[in-house]
């Protein structure tokens, strides 16, 4: 059985091509994202080691916020001293590095990097644990010379002798690049630049009495975790954080933690797609197999095989596709992290493939995904084999795929169905967004796998329908073709499937960003009042010299300020919230239109005032006029009574749980050298806003971070941001049709290799090879079509349940992408051409009577 096992193996390698490919696709991205991800934290962790001190104090960290509020944090700089006196301190420095800056050339262009990651500015204090090291020039001395880091310098064409200008949180100073800085680590992609240790304080923090932090040295033979202890018994460390060199690192690593999560769990999904789709191909191929080698496996059997040595036998064919698939996929995965940490160096993080890490995790995974998912998909094929009795493989019957199997697929997917299409209807009517979401998830599982189960049921009644019109335009062909898509429906289902999945997942996004984005477009026009909003393009904060600047442009009017701060709210139910709240100036009025349940702007914004969303107010058993504990960074408190609830029915932005404001004179209060996040600027009377717009956009050249927007620009902004999400889902999409292709062209190939002396009598009584393709590539493109009108029919479903899930959160608007869902079904035809082409030829080609002598 075992050489039987490998000569049928060997004898259809071609065919088990095409399977293998899903099997190569699914492993390696799981091993590409294995590998990339670990030779980033690797290299990271290096870094972050390498580089931190063996103690550091910083300012205590008591609420976590995600929205920056351009407010450095600060320690007093006198604090190195005391620290220096601490027994086995070997040295200490009052360090000083902020990432609240824009740096600028002689030409009004950012010299900061346009990828995200931050512009940096520190003081230049040399160590063996500084990750640059002075290559040309000289050190930055006195308040007018800077060094820059020899990557952004080359980027940007900065040379030695160039001015700089600094756009820091106390104003704004020039600096002449006396000397580059080359990077002895691994770049993470910032910009540096260096000052001398004074200006450092005085121009980035305000006074030379400040500083960000205080790194210290462990003598020899004293551990970090005995300095540690030294330093925090004469610190204050209810105002600071006093961390050893791997508790800084892990603390870096965990910021970092988020953006190389993203990039993990979207190639993770990629094989996740992978492997579902694969899974498809992988059971129609072994079924069509197992179908055409009746009679074989009727000879074994006749010969004393018994059902456990066929279901073995093909079993083993399985492990074996399945170990040479991850093995040629865990070498493509290898390959294409080398190709993403290649592209990584786009965005200025310049990792050496020489330090690629292949832990022993990421094989084990990439042979059980690999092997794991073929042998699951043989396992139901090779039950079938074993099902066939002697007799009826000796007489070469193929089971037709009808009765009972059928009736039974009816029943188990009727059930599953009615217990998805609940789950998704109590999603809809659901009143809490965690139910609501977790209700939608469990509806999209069992609805998938409904629709797997019972897609043979459909193939008769919706192909009738597709290929109605095929006798019409191509006459017999056309007939026969429609006819062969509906001779085998669990075939049919089962290649069809495949495209399903991917095409479900495009509907329901789409339909969930189109709404998104209709809603946004209702909240920006039923609550942007403003002509103008001037922001920064990364959404960070800009210094007081961009508001002064706006406020003294001509035709100006007026201009609010919105400036954010972390807060935690201590709540009447007792429950203790972190969020952003955010401030303002008066004149709201004139440039939002706040919709309110209780009290008014100037209520909400009068001092010691604060204003909320209504529904946020009733969960927690708030009304107007109750007082609430509000803590601020630093440990800074006070208690705010509710002046005013809004009902504006829209969604929260993130981290901005509640839609908690306040008066800005607040934020300045308790945020003290915080930056204004947003200015909402209306025109002066007989100023149009043209003229306005441009006057804007000359004050605003020097301060290239910032932009000037209109209503249609920030809707714009959004339909971008959303893009980027669909754009990902699209490329799912394709990577779902590559699969799919490769399982419609099995699937034509094998049935071509069924029929072929059907082909054969077909070509003797005079159909033309032009006739032949035309019916073989009629017949692909109804099953495409088949499988986008089941795929877009699940997925509108899953985008309308999608929707009232964002419709808790304020985003009420539906809409259809019709455009989209038209155009996914004709590209679904092309692909269904396009999978046939080879079949076709192949079929075209046979020799009349070789093909009608073939058994």
């Amino acid at each position: 059985m075992l050489k039987a096992t490998l000569r049928s193996f060997l004898a259809h390698k071609g065919r088990l091509l095409l399977s293998a490919l899903a099997i190569i696709l699914s492993v390696a991205f799981v091993a590409g994202s294995l590998i990339f991800s670990d030779t980033v934290t690797r290299t990271f962790d290096r870094l972050f080691h390498s580089t931190s001190a063996d103690v550091t104090v910083e300012p205590k960290q008591d609420l976590k916020s995600r929205v920056p509020t351009g407010a450095a944090e600060t320690v007093p700089a006198s604090l190195a001293a005391r620290v220096a006196k601490v027994d086995g301190v070997a040295s200490s420095h009052a360090d000083v590095s902020v990432q609240n800056i824009t740096v600028v050339d002689s030409r009004n262009k950012s010299v900061g990097p346009t990828t995200g990651a931050p512009t940096i500015a520190s003081d230049w204090y040399l160590t063996d644990r500084s990750p640059v090291k002075l290559t040309s020039g000289h050190a930055p001395q006195g308040g007018g010379e800077a060094l820059l880091d020899a990557d952004t310098a080359d980027k940007k064409h900065v040379k030695i002798g160039d001015t700089l200008t600094v756009l820091a949180q106390p104003g704004t100073f020039k600096v002449r690049v006396v000397g580059i800085a080359t990077f002895t680590t691994t770049n993470p992609g910032a910009a540096l630049v260096f000052l001398d240790p004074r200006t450092a304080a005085t121009q980035l923090l305000g006074s030379a009495d400040k500083a960000t932090s205080i790194q210290a040295d462990a003598a020899k033979g004293v551990s970090d975790a005995q300095l540690k202890s030294r330093v925090a018994a004469v610190v204050d460390t209810g105002a600071y954080d006093v961390k050893t060199a791997d508790e800084q690192a892990k603390s870096a690593a965990s910021d970092l933690g988020g953006f190389l999560d993203v990039i993990k769990y979207v190639m993770l999904g990629f094989a996740g797609i992978a492997v579902l789709v694969g899974i498809f191909l992988i059971v129609n191929t072994f079924s069509m197999l197992i179908a055409q080698r009746t009679r074989e496996l009727g000879l074994l059997r006749a010969l004393g095989a018994d059902r456990r040595q066929v279901r073995r036998s093909v079993l083993t064919e399985a492990i074996l596709l399945g170990l040479v698939g991850s093995t040629l996929g865990l070498a493509a995965g290898i390959g294409l992290a080398a190709g993403l940490i290649k592209l990584m160096s786009v965005f200025g993080m310049n990792l050496k493939t020489t330090e690629m890490v292949v832990g022993w995790g990421t094989p084990v995974a990439a042979y059980v995904v690999g092997v794991g998912v073929t042998f699951v998909a043989a396992y139901l094929p090779a039950r079938r084999a074993a099902a066939v009795s002697p007799m009826a493989a000796l007489a070469d019957a193929e089971i037709a795929g009808i009765g009972k199997p059928l009736r039974t697929r009816a029943i188990v997917g009727s059930v599953v169905g009615a217990l998805g299409a609940a789950a998704l209807v109590g999603c809809a009517t659901a009143t809490k967004t965690a139910s609501s979401a977790s209700l939608l998830g469990l509806g999209v599982v069992l609805t998938l796998i409904a629709t797997v189960i019972a897609g043979p049921l459909l193939v008769r009644p919706v192909i009738r329908v597709l290929g109605a019109a095929f006798p019409a335009l191509f006459g017999s062909v056309g007939r026969m073709s429609q006819r062969n898509a509906l001779r085998n429906p669990r075939r049919t289902g089962a290649t069809a499937a495949a495209l399903m999945v991917g095409l479900a997942l495009v509907g329901g996004m789409s339909v969930a960003s189109a709404s998104m984005s209709k809603s946004f477009d209702q909240q920006i026009d039923k609550t942007l009042g403003a002509d103008f909003i001037v922001q920064n393009t990364n959404f960070v904060p800009f210094n007081k010299e961009v508001t002064d600047a706006v406020r003294a442009t001509q035709g100006v009017g007026l201009v609010v300020r919105q400036r954010f701060a972390p807060v935690a709210v201590r709540l009447p139910d007792g429950k203790r919230i972190e969020t952003t709240a955010a401030g303002y100036d008066d004149g709201v009025d004139d440039v939002a239109h706040v919709t309110y349940a209780a009290g008014d702007t100037a209520a909400a914004l009068a001092g010691g005032n604060i204003g909320m969303d209504v529904k946020f107010a009733k969960k927690h058993d708030v009304r107007i006029g109750s007082t609430i504990p509000v803590e601020f960074p630093a440990g800074r408190r006070t208690t705010l009574k509710v002046g005013a609830l809004t009902d504006q029915d829209q969604a929260e932005g993130f981290g901005m749980q509640g839609g908690l404001f306040f008066g800005i004179a607040t934020v300045e209060k308790y945020v003290p050298g915080g930056q204004d996040s947003a200015l909402y600027v209306n025109k002066a009377a007989g100023t149009s806003a043209d003229q306005l717009r441009k006057n804007l956009e000359h004050t605003l050249k020097p301060y290239p971070q910032v932009q000037v927007r209109d209503q249609a620009d920030y809707k714009k902004l959004v339909h971008d941001q959303i893009a980027v999400l669909l754009y990902l889902v699209y490329a799912l999409l394709g990577l779902a049709i590559i699969i799919a292709v490769l399982g419609v062209v099995n699937t034509l190939a094998l049935s071509v290799v069924e029929r072929t002396r059907e082909i054969g009598l077909l070509r003797a009584i005079g159909l033309a090879r032009r006739q032949l393709r035309r019916m073989i590539r009629l017949e692909s493109v109804v099953i495409a079509v088949f499988g986008a009108v089941l795929g877009l029919a699940l997925g509108l479903v899953w985008g309308v349940c999608t929707q009232q899930v964002l419709a808790l959160q304020g985003m009420k608007a539906l809409a259809i992408p019709w455009t989209t869902i038209v155009a996914v079904v004709i590209g679904s035809a092309v692909v269904g051409i396009v999978a046939a082409l080879l079949p076709a030829l192949r079929a075209s080609r046979m020799n009349v009577l070789a093909a009608i002598a073939h058994e």
